[in-house]
């Protein structure tokens, strides 16, 4: 069956286009962008076929065998692991959920609290059968930011201790340096590093506005995933660490009542964006719970089109967008397939186009132009983050990222944005490159949600390569149309919803824009004398630049 399919899908996109032997134009007629070719990738893609593509699906599958025999079709040269695929290997963890017993034993007592109205927990990716028990030591936020004069675990000892810390970050942070900082990832981390056993986060006040304790029950079904290393190990976790549990303020209330200073104060201190200090809680945990694993693969798809220079055709500027989405809807009623139209079958579209119109180049930027459909980004950006650590070329051959991700088709847009363009010199390039169409670079219009952490490119910062995250703008060409409004509603009613499908009215003259914008940036990076180099004091730069 899944032959047949495949073969379905290949069929279909040979007879999309003309062959790649026809694709030799002049070089002024080459980054002309035709909207026939976006909407037809972007009505497969989002078409009920392909059950919301979620990674590891057969949905999936049939995504990224669309997409290698377009990047075939373009005469691009394969560059994943086994022709234009990458496989990408996870652990799939998911957690039994009549398992999770947790147990406070307390000056008055022992107080069993029940999952998952009293607290929350996750699969856990590196054992099927998890036992955390051990004393209380209260650390802040748990974060270790020399560069802002920050270290909650500075004088006090935790090891061989379950750490309890504030979700968030001080308000004093930067956004995007702040979201870095305090990531679940990072904070498990710096308690690893410290000695710590496990991990008990709690809710603050201003978490609980942005995502109240009471939503996040609609995730306790989602099944953990983890790529795997080459030992066979999940990445990002750390085996010392023997569980975690998430508190709401009852919950959280119960740890502190005899401790040396109370929930309440802690709060506060909080609300004057002050850090409160350690300290060790009279209270011990024993958390059990049990997950069941299994290893899954779903692709990364890879090819690239080769530089002309004979130097700097060994360097690469990397186009990505994820082609995963959510797959289907467990809680709906009626249309259960998350479509994922916008996102990110739109992305993947206007990245398909730009690789046809480098394809058919007669004369080919000096730098070669490597384009990555990646997978399980809707799982924490797994895919990107897989391939920057196991890149199909040599990484310090990278010189830049350029990620698509769910632009909005549905207004006609008369500027972009570039997140992260003010942590390089790749503002000037992007400016230069837009204006080369008659588009404004606009700032950030959202900067307090960081959304600089927040796509596939920035699993290529943290191999410390400047990338930017490219998106519509909020100003419309059309003065009777609102782009913010028109922005906003989509995130209001239809993201990471079955309505986010190809009824959708998207305009097609938008997308044909955005990827004149798209190939443009491409076309100036890969032929200016000089790589994208990092701002000289940006933190990215600081925290992950090589050597």
């Amino acid at each position: 069956m899944k032959t047949k399919i495949m073969s379905f899908a290949s069929a279909f996109a040979l007879g999309l286009t003309a062959s790649v032997s026809a694709f030799n134009v002049s070089a002024e007629d080459s980054l002309a962008p035709e909207k026939e070719y976006i909407q037809a990738h972007l009505n497969f893609l989002a078409s009920d076929l392909l059950e919301g593509r979620d990674a590891g699906s057969m949905g999936h599958e049939i995504a990224a065998e669309y997409i290698a025999t377009e990047f075939k079709k373009y005469g691009l040269t394969p560059a994943g692991t086994d022709g234009f695929m990458q496989r990408v290997p996870f652990r799939r963890a998911v957690l039994k959920q009549e398992s999770p017993a947790l147990t406070l034993k307390t000056p008055d007592g022992d107080i069993n609290l029940s999952y998952p109205k009293d607290f929350l927990t996750s699969a856990d990716t590196v054992r099927e059968q998890t036992k955390m028990s051990g004393e209380l030591v209260f650390v802040g936020y748990g974060i270790i930011a020399d560069e802002y004069g920050h270290n909650d675990y500075a004088d006090i000892d935790v090891s061989g201790k379950i750490v309890v810390m504030l979700s968030g970050k001080p308000a004093s942070f930067p956004s995007e340096e702040g979201a870095h900082l305090g990531s679940g990832r990072q904070k498990a981390a710096y308690a690893a590093d410290n000695g710590a056993i496990g991990l008990i986060t709690i809710s603050t006040p201003t978490s609980e506005k942005v995502r109240p304790y009471q939503r996040s029950l609609s995730y306790i079904h989602t099944p953990a995933l983890r790529w795997l290393n080459k030992e066979g190990k999940p990445a990002g976790t750390h085996e010392q660490l023997q569980g975690a549990a998430h508190f709401g303020r009852p919950s959280a209330e119960k740890l502190f009542a005899h401790a040396p200073v109370s929930l309440e104060s802690i709060y506060a201190q909080l609300e004057k964006d002050e850090a409160p200090k350690g300290f060790a809680l009279p209270v011990s945990v024993a958390l059990t719970k049990e997950s069941t694993h299994e290893t899954i693969s779903s692709p990364n798809v890879v090819g690239f089109v080769e530089g002309s220079d004979p130097k700097l055709k060994n360097e690469y500027v990397v186009f990505s967008a994820h082609s995963d989405h959510i797959g289907i809807a467990k809680s709906v009623k009626k249309d259960k397939i998350n479509n994922g139209a916008m996102d990110n079958a739109s992305g993947t579209s206007i990245m398909l186009e730009t690789a046809r119109l480098f394809g058919q180049m007669e004369t080919k930027p000096k730098r070669s132009i490597l384009f990555v459909s990646v997978t399980a980004e809707e799982k924490g950006l797994l895919g990107s983050d897989y391939y920057a650590n196991n890149p199909t070329v040599p990484v310090e051959s990278i010189v830049t990222n350029v990620n698509l991700d769910m632009p909005i088709l549905t207004y006609n847009f008369a500027d972009v944005i570039a997140f992260g363009a003010n942590h390089s010199d790749m503002k000037v390039s992007v400016e230069q490159a837009t204006g080369n169409i008659g588009i404004k670079l606009s700032p950030d219009p959202w900067p307090e949600q960081a959304l600089f952490t927040r796509s596939d490119h920035y699993s290529f910062v943290k191999q410390g390569i400047p990338s930017i995250f490219l998106v519509t703008g909020l100003e419309s060409a059309d003065p009777e149309i609102d782009g913010s409004k028109v922005f906003g509603n989509f995130l209001a009613t239809h993201y990471h919803k079955p309505t986010d499908d190809l009824n959708l009215p998207f305009k097609w003259n938008a997308a044909v824009k955005f990827a004149s914008v798209n190939a443009q940036i491409g076309n100036t990076l890969a032929n200016q004398e000089e790589r994208p180099k990092w701002n000289d004091d940006s933190f990215f730069k600081a925290t992950f630049a090589k050597e």
